[in-house]
């Protein structure tokens, strides 16, 4: 089934498309309330780039997608973010179909939760509307979070009961095969008080002509003592406009690291936002972007805290190329009573043609005085020092450049947990550069 729409929706195509998924009352009421909400809000409004007529509104909303009976059915790219050895703890997204899933049984048993947004709503409602859009991000924030309350069209949910230790990673694939469908994708990972969990999601499409978005929305609490690893890879096409929008609420003495990848060929805006709440809360954020063509990107980091002891820290290197151009937000926030918390954060913007440009933007708010805080920020091209250091040892200008962009990027690229999502992380760098 295809439905194609265009904005703005209206009260009964979203009322028909939450009784068709069997959804909740609570859910098709948030719905409803967004979409109204949707009208009267504006976009958001990133630092330095006006995204007024990027393209958030066309594209098919809802297209279904053929199951999976085997993963050696696969094309060769999507089976490229599979270790063949594993594949235990996996769920696919078809379009907006759940085309596969797998969870290990022991997890299963000691009452964990891995599986598509809608069989959660449907087999574990009361458990969703707990946290969904609650504690992280918020509905009426601006139109794009409306529009994607109104509008989700699929996800993941993952819920790990109280003092479960997952040591093997989770993860999820999302196929955007038909070139127009939207993917508005809600993630929610749920860390009970001393728990442990690593997640990897992967984002694939193929439209390099014709024109949809993506709206992701993805949510991350940490309970008390939680520790939560976060691992993504969006690799959507020139056609995709993407919005992302990552955050995470980590309580007292929890634990979220994040490691994103943005290999996106489109226009693309990315927040990823840190609330440490509890005391002696930690947060690693890292994230490696390489832009090229006319691409235009904003990404911002940010960290904010509000426990005392708590420890943030900010990385990100980027790479941009013929006339493409991003902007690197990193803010450092502390908020009173935040005592003896530390942030700090790196941005660093390596130019390749003289045509690009990054900009690195470093920002420190400290309403604290005992605390500790820093920054450092660079953009520059690839240093001819380093250059002529390795051409000495007699290897080429071409490979010398390729290992000075490979161990620029390593500090991100290392730091994902699986090792099939990593090599293809590696082969995507190697095609966006050369």
């Amino acid at each position: 089934m295809t439905v194609e729409v265009s904005l703005p929706y209206d009260k009964e195509y979203v009322t028909q498309f939450s009784n068709g998924l069997n959804e909740p009352d609570w859910m098709q009421s948030l719905r409803l309330k967004a979409l109204e909400k949707s009208e009267s809000l504006s976009l958001p409004k990133p630092d330095k780039t006006n995204i007024q007529g990027w393209n958030f509104t066309e594209f098919k909303h809802y297209v279904e997608g053929e199951t999976i009976d085997s993963l050696d059915r696969l094309p060769e790219e999507i089976q490229d973010f599979l270790d063949q050895e594993e594949n235990k703890n996996l769920v696919i997204q078809r379009n907006h179909t759940p085309a596969f899933g797998a969870l290990n049984e022991q997890l299963k048993e000691q009452g964990v939760v891995f599986t598509d947004i809608h069989t959660a709503l449907r087999e574990h409602g009361e458990l969703v509307e707990k946290y969904y859009m609650n504690d992280a991000v918020h509905m009426d924030e601006h139109r794009l979070t409306a529009l994607h309350a109104a509008l989700m069209n699929g996800g993941i949910f993952l819920y790990v009961p109280k003092n479960v230790q997952i040591e093997e990673p989770l993860q999820a694939i999302f196929w955007q095969e038909d070139p127009e469908a939207s993917l508005i994708n809600h993630i929610l990972v749920v860390a009970e008080e001393n728990s442990s969990v690593t997640y990897v999601e992967n984002y694939v499409s193929n439209n390099k002509e014709e024109k949809t978005s993506a709206n992701i929305v993805a949510e991350v609490i940490a309970k008390d003592g939680a520790k939560v690893s976060f691992g993504a890879v969006d690799n959507f096409e020139v056609g995709t406009t993407v919005y992302a929008n990552r955050r995470g609420v980590a309580y007292r003495d929890a634990v979220i690291e994040w490691a994103l990848g943005q290999m996106n060929e489109g226009n693309t805006v990315s927040e990823n936002i840190t609330h440490l709440i509890g005391d002696n809360s930690h947060s690693n954020a890292k994230t490696v972007a390489i832009g090229r063509g006319q691409q235009k990107q904003n990404f911002t980091a940010n960290i904010t805290h509000f426990g005392k002891g708590s420890d943030g820290y900010i990385l990100q290197h980027g790479v941009m190329k013929d006339k493409a151009s991003a902007i690197f937000n990193g803010i450092g926030k502390i908020e009173h009573g935040a005592s003896k918390s530390n942030a700090e954060q790196e941005s660093r913007v390596l130019m390749l043609s003289k045509d690009a440009r990054g900009d690195a933007n470093p920002i420190l708010l400290i309403d604290e005085d005992d605390v500790t805080a820093g920054h450092a920020a660079s953009v520059g091209r690839v240093d001819p020092i380093q250059l002529y250091y390795l051409m000495s040892r007699g290897i080429s200008r071409f490979e010398a450049e390729r290992l000075i962009i490979h161990g620029f990027l390593a500090p991100v690229v290392n730091q994902l947990p699986v090792e099939a999502v990593k090599r293809q992380l590696t082969q995507v760098i190697e095609r966006k550069v050369y």
